[in-house]
């Protein structure tokens, strides 16, 4: 595994709570040696963006598809 996309589209999802749950398990975990990227669309998507990218951990955000798509190129590269 090279790298770890999670793709969370969804409505009425929350995906502030969601990322809140990514940072949270990522602290939990420790260290993990793979780049994690996290793609959220739904309702507070711009709250869970901001969430991720202020946590301080490696953990790379984006809205669009397209976005999550050329960060992992980006990081594996």
């Amino acid at each position: 595994v090279k790298a770890i996309l999670i793709n969370i589209f969804g409505g009425i999802v929350r995906c502030d709570r969601v990322a809140q749950g990514v940072v949270d398990a990522y602290k939990n975990m420790g260290n993990i040696t793979v780049p994690i990227i996290v793609r959220l669309q739904g309702t507070n998507a711009d709250i869970a963006k901001t969430i991720i990218d202020e946590s301080g951990l490696e953990v790379h955000s984006a809205i669009l598809l397209q976005e999550a798509a050329d960060l992992v190129k980006k990081v594996i590269s």
